[in-house]
């Protein structure tokens, strides 16, 4: 007999504002138990360095996690001069210091960025990452001292644009693909201007059609959380779940499509069939329940008109 799981059967998509210096698990897990969800996980982890936000789905929410793991993201970072460190970021140790150039200027750091990192790149993912190695992340083998290849890989930057120039510090916002590594991008510039350079800040500012104005820090959420004067458990669990953006919400770009009730029972039992209400439609879909809008899950519409089955919801 499957072992039920523990926790609520709720299903939903948290926008966190990940604190500096918690992991994106931990982070995940403390939500997690907030919401008492009995299934959760998150949508692209930030480094322990990195803030912002940070997509967490519930419940049956999982089951698209993998469209925001795939969708542009964009960040604001500042990269320290004249420092480079083993993990590219203020995490790590330094290990190279160089004088900064003392006649540096924002047209030169414009022109490197336009130049070197514009459009489809080139980027090497740092050794101190969460990519895989024959099961094992990087990181960990770069703890244990053994030395990798890192392969290179395409990534593709939509827009990278100079904030601040100071001292020894540049502010960068940058709109990318998903896989890119913004410590890379730094390292990389700083190594053309020859003095080297690490992430201190890094902020995640978007995810697909999300962004910072939409999340909510670990703080309020703990004050919501918390009960008042002979508040019932029900009811902070309705205040709080109030707060969850719907199931399909990370593939809410996708065209909807409505199915007769005859058509719910034949998309369950995994039947494929012609939509009376798909029109011209082709492609990715929600489906939605036509009597009492109920989220189904995605389908696909072929080039043949007929409706299949992607993933379905539980929606018992």
């Amino acid at each position: 007999m499957a072992r039920k799981p523990k926790g609520r059967s709720i299903s939903g998509l948290f926008l966190l504002d990940k604190p500096q210096g918690l992991s994106s698990n931990s982070a995940l897990q403390r939500v997690k138990r907030l919401y008492g969800a009995a299934k959760a996980g998150h949508t692209g982890a930030l480094d322990p360095l990195a803030t912002g936000l940070l997509p967490i789905c519930l419940g049956e929410a999982t089951k698209f996690s993998q469209y925001l793991l795939d969708s542009d993201k964009r960040y604001l970072t500042t990269a320290k001069l004249g420092q480079r460190t083993d993990t590219c970021d203020a995490e790590g140790s330094i290990t190279e210091e160089k004088a900064i150039p003392g006649d540096l200027t924002s047209a030169q750091v414009e022109a490197l960025l336009n130049e070197h990192f514009s459009g489809e790149i080139e980027q090497v993912p740092p050794v101190y990452s969460a990519l895989k190695l024959n099961g094992q992340p990087l990181y960990k083998l770069a703890r244990q001292g053994i030395e990798v290849e890192v392969k290179p890989r395409q990534v593709w930057i939509h827009e990278i644009r100079l904030l601040a120039l100071r001292k020894d510090e540049i502010d960068l916002e940058i709109f990318c693909s998903k896989g890119t590594y913004i410590r890379s991008i730094v390292e990389d510039l700083g190594l053309l201007l020859g003095c080297g350079a690490h992430v201190t800040v890094l902020r995640r500012l978007q995810t697909g059609a999300f962004d910072a104005s939409q999340m909510m820090t670990l703080e309020q959420l703990q004050r919501l959380a918390e009960p008042g004067a002979e508040e019932s458990e029900n009811s902070i669990q309705q205040r709080l779940d109030a707060l969850l953006l719907p199931a399909w919400s990370p593939v809410a770009e996708l065209p909807a499509l409505e199915l007769t009730a005859s058509e719910v029972d034949r998309m369950r039992v995994g039947q494929r069939f012609r939509a009376v209400n798909s029109g011209s439609l082709v492609g990715e879909l929600r489906l939605f329940a036509e009597d009492d809008a109920t989220f189904m899950g995605i389908g696909e519409i072929g080039a043949d008109g007929v409706l299949r089955a992607r993933r379905l919801v539980s929606t018992s």
